[in-house]
């Protein structure tokens, strides 16, 4: 139900809107830009200068663990590396539905 806001003078949703399949239509053609996290670790500022070719950094996520995929900054899914060619790709495991994804972004 849409209340009017008294004080800036614009309708707001008392309900928390409902994203429809319909609605989603209108977004189709919005590009996003896709990352695949493979991992994360925390360093000091001192440890990070002395990183040189050859460094290894080891990563918290444990090998094999799914990837994070992100949609704008936002995890949208979780998947795994494959080849494609002589490029990688990546195989999508689990994935939020539609409408959940949206509401993220």
């Amino acid at each position: 139900m849409a209340e009017l806001d008294q004080e800036n003078n614009v309708e707001t949703e008392s309900d928390q809107s409902e994203v429809s399949i319909d609605n989603l239509k209108v977004l189709e053609n919005i590009e996003v830009k896709l990352t695949v996290e493979v991992g994360s670790s925390q360093l000091k500022i001192r440890d990070l200068l002395r990183l040189n070719e050859g460094s290894v950094v080891e990563l918290e996520r444990l090998a094999g663990d799914p990837l994070d995929i992100l949609a704008n900054g936002v995890q949208i899914a979780r998947g795994e590396v494959v080849m494609v060619g002589e490029r990688f790709g990546v195989r999508f495991t689990e994935v939020s539905n539609p409408e959940d994804t949206v509401k993220k972004l």
